[in-house]
This record gives C-alpha cells, sequence and structure tokens, in this order.
C-alpha cells in the first residue's frame, strides 16, 4: 500500500515554468519586467547600504540643517544635518525586510489554517472562518496600529502585527482552493488507499495552491511596505534614529513649508516600490494561473 501511494500524483500535470514561457510574459508585461528590475535594484541598495551610503545615517551636523540638494548631499539634509540619502538608502533595509517577513508571518499563520479548514470542514470549518471574519472586521491599519501599541514598537512586533493581519486573506484564498480539489480524482484515489489527511494536505493539495500564495505574497509585500510606513508616519513604527521611510516622512512633515525636498524623495520611494510590487504581482498571477495562459497564449 505504501508503494502505492507513493505512485500516486502530487498534482494534476501542469506546464512546467519554461525560459520560453517567461520571455513570453516579459513581453506580454513589460511593466512587469521593469518592476522586477526595480525591485532587484531596491533590494542590492538595501544589501549594500553599508558600502555604498555616503554617510553614517545617524550622524548630525548642526551646520549643514536643511540644506538643499547638492553635489555633496544629493538628497540634501534634515533638519539634524544627516544625510537624506545616506537615511533613505538604510530606510530600504527596513521596509524590505518588514515585507518579506510580514507575508511569511502571514502565509505561515494562514496557509495551514486554510488548508485544515477547506479539507476538514464542518466545526473546525465554522471556527476558523468566524475567527478570519473577526479579524477582517478590523481595518488593517487599526489591526496593526493596536497590535503595535500592545506589543511595543519595534521592527519584529511590527512584522508580526502587519502578518496577523494579512493572514486571514491567506486562509481563505487557501480555503477556496482546497474546496475546489479536495474532490478531485486524484484525491479520493490517494484518500481510497489509505493515504492520511496530513499526507494529502501536504502532498497533494499544498502544491496546488501555492501558485495563489505567491501571488498574493506579492501583493502583500507592497501592502507592508505602505502600512509600515503609515505606522513609521504615526510615531508608532521602527525607534529613531533607526532610518525608515515613514519616519523620514514624520520628520519632514513639520518642514513641508520650508524644506519640501525631505517629504519628496523617501515619498518616491515608498510609491516606486509598493507600485512595483502590484505591478510584479499582475505578472506573477498571469505566468501562474492557466487560465490566462490558455487566453493569452503564454
Amino acid at each position: 500500500m505504501a508503494q502505492a501511494i507513493e505512485a500516486l500524483p502530487a498534482a494534476p500535470p501542469r506546464r512546467r515554468v519554461s525560459p520560453q514561457r517567461l520571455w513570453r510574459t516579459a513581453r506580454h508585461h513589460p511593466m512587469a519586467s521593469v518592476a522586477l528590475c526595480v525591485i532587484v535594484v531596491f533590494v542590492l541598495i538595501a544589501v549594500l547600504a553599508p558600502l555604498i551610503a555616503p554617510y553614517d545615517p545617524a550622524e548630525t551636523n548642526g551646520r549643514n540643517r536643511l540644506q538643499s540638494p547638492s553635489w555633496s548631499h544629493p538628497f540634501g539634509t534634515d533638519s539634524l544635518g544627516r544625510d537624506v540619502l545616506s537615511r533613505e538608502i538604510f530606510g530600504a533595509r527596513v521596509s524590505l525586510q518588514v515585507a518579506v517577513l510580514a507575508v511569511a508571518v502571514a502565509a505561515g499563520v494562514g496557509v495551514p489554517l486554510g488548508l485544515l479548514s477547506g479539507y476538514r470542514g464542518g466545526w473546525i470549518d465554522v471556527i476558523v472562518m468566524r475567527a478570519t471574519d473577526a479579524v477582517i472586521a478590523f481595518p488593517g491599519l487599526v489591526l496593526a496600529l493596536t497590535l503595535v501599541l500592545v506589543l511595543g514598537p519595534s521592527i519584529t512586533n511590527i512584522m508580526v502585527a502587519l502578518g496577523i493581519g494579512a493572514a486571514p486573506n491567506y486562509a481563505r484564498l487557501v480555503r477556496g482552493q482546497v474546496l475546489s480539489l479536495r474532490n478531485m480524482d486524484y484525491i479520493l484515489a490517494a484518500r481510497s488507499i489509505g493515504a492520511g489527511d496530513t499526507r494529502i494536505m501536504v502532498r497533494y493539495l499544498w502544491p496546488n495552491t501555492l501558485p495563489s500564495v505567491i501571488v498574493a505574497g506579492t501583493l502583500t509585500m507592497g501592502a507592508a511596505i505602505l502600512a509600515e510606513a503609515s505606522l513609521s508616519f504615526l510615531g508608532v513604527g521602527v525607534r529613531p534614529p533607526t532610518p525608515t521611510w515613514g519616519g523620514m516622512l514624520n520628520e519632514a512633515f513639520t518642514q513641508i513649508y520650508v524644506a519640501p525636498f525631505l517629504s519628496f524623495f523617501p515619498g518616491l520611494a515608498i510609491f516606486i516600490i509598493t507600485l512595483s510590487f502590484n505591478l510584479l504581482g499582475d505578472g506573477v498571477r498571469d505566468l501562474l494561473d492557466p487560465r490566462l495562459r490558455t487566453t493569452q497564449g503564454l
């Protein structure tokens, strides 16, 4: 029987993501390709921040307060004389770190709950869905703000708060997919020869929900960056002097008429990276969704 279980296919046959299909997707979605390049640039900037930042982001200089952009300070200086470009480069580290780990927390909580809820059904499904309804009833930013205030402002707590707020979306997404897959022939065959529930969920159901989870994760990263910036702007994000884009906007708010460039550059960075993740999510969706591949010839 064990050999029979091993012989079962893990999923219906799917086309592989070949280099040719990647190229066709890039041609159909040039904006997604540009977005991917932009994200890669931001990631490299974040990784290489200590090497490429021209100044120490926490170094103050009273003589250089509120200097306009110049050759020595391309993005100008803030009210404490700190180099805005250096702070923006290091701020990319915080934003991307929060985005990646918030998605990891959301998927780590929501995906198992969605698998269990969709496959087992019954009272388990009722409890999980009512719990997700309770979380979704709160506006995302309000929930994150409440959790950060309770847990304390730190990078770790922000990631946990944003991950918990996004977890219900993953649970509902995976549950919906599992409901449509649990009565497929290969699932019934696995069950008929004695495959356990855990094995069916992990080996046969989870791989078929992965494409949707990847797309959702790409889109959630952009939302997480925007949420982290909002929390930092409200003063409950990462504590100073750690540079964050939202914190820079908060500091620039009082100088908006004196030095508008202080809010322009971090705001532009938030806009570009958030838009890039959304555009990339559209391209990944078209690449992984078999229905879109058929209609678009991918």
